[in-house]
């Protein structure tokens, strides 16, 4: 089967490239949020829609008078992000999000690069573990994984905990896992995250309430900082840090327990839990977040996708 596979790599950029890639993330927001900022003005006093074609042309005039300094970041890196809004948009009014929001500089943030595919053997190269970028140059990526394929986009990313990111996604051919017969019912749950038919159970690690008393003084000597000093700032981070780790150390053990039931049965019923319910319950919802519930069965069904397996939905009321 022929399909994306989003690969994601550790960056450790130089000096030089950390001061790169905060004007490329500065003038990208700055994109964005000018982009918004016209969009709902244009049609709030003119009833005019626009899209990524009349506010490319609108950035290329910006650049010429207003905002010459954008020409400071790499071009291809702006029309990426007006495609970005276009895409937010759509699912605006698809009703599948809210209305787009500005972006401030404490957020997350990221940049999207386009491979020039005439020359993509001179920057990027698998093998070789090389990675080059516009104005960036040669990354120094932690390549944790064999990749396979030719990325069209690279995304490098910063996040609250202040660790860079690279990352691509390549078609690639899976292959199908051998066939079994056997099928198995899943039971998701707060002591045990995942109980099989089987017999077996895998357990529950509860990351944030082992780390909660770190997260806790963390967390008070952040709430005693000046509000806008250094201090602040890296007190911030440091929280950030303790909330990365949880989310990483969970994430990696939902993977675990999903590869372990796809690998081993071609035929997995799960029930449908009403999971946001279950996170209002005041009591619960702590517990029910620190399993990731709905993160296990996303695993399961696109996994299940690639390697020819199948994942039933068991309805709350019983039928399939």
């Amino acid at each position: 089967m022929v399909t994306q596979r989003a690969y994601k790599f550790r960056f450790y950029p130089t000096p030089t490239q950390k001061r790169q890639l905060t004007i490329e993330f500065g003038h990208t927001r700055f994109v964005w949020n000018w982009a918004l900022e016209t969009r709902t003005k244009a049609y709030k006093e003119h009833g005019e829609s626009l899209n990524n074609l009349n506010l490319s042309r609108q950035l290329t005039e910006l650049k010429k008078t207003e905002c010459s300094w954008l020409s400071e970041a790499t071009a291809g890196c702006h029309i990426q992000k007006l495609r970005d809004q276009d895409t937010a948009f759509k699912h605006f009014f698809a009703g599948r999000t809210k209305y787009p929001r500005f972006k401030t500089r404490h957020q997350a943030q990221s940049v999207r690069y386009q491979l020039d595919q005439r020359h993509v053997e001179k920057n990027f190269n698998a093998k070789s573990q090389r990675l080059k970028l516009p104005k960036l140059g040669a990354l120094k990526l932690k390549w944790s994984r064999r990749i396979g394929g030719i990325p069209k986009m690279v995304t490098v990313s910063k996040d609250p905990a202040g660790r860079y990111f690279a990352s691509m996604a390549c078609e690639v051919e899976i292959a199908a896992l051998p066939t079994r017969k056997n099928a198995v019912g899943v039971d998701v749950g707060i002591k045990e995250v995942v109980i099989t038919s089987e017999g077996y159970k895998s357990g529950a690690p509860k990351y944030t309430y082992h780390s909660a008393r770190q997260l806790r003084m963390a967390q008070r000597r952040l709430s005693k900082k000046k509000k806008g000093s250094n201090r602040r700032r890296k007190q911030q981070q440091r929280v950030a840090r303790i909330h990365a780790r949880i989310a990483d150390s969970r994430r990696d053990f939902l993977h675990q327990q999903s590869s372990k039931l796809i690998n081993e049965n071609p035929v997995i019923c799960l029930e449908d839990l009403n999971i946001k319910g279950m996170l209002r319950n005041s009591r619960l919802s702590k517990a029910v977040a620190d399993c990731g519930l709905y993160e296990l069965r996303r695993q399961m069904e696109y996994k299940a996708q690639w390697y020819g397996r199948e994942v039933l939905i068991v309805r709350r009321g019983g039928a399939i």
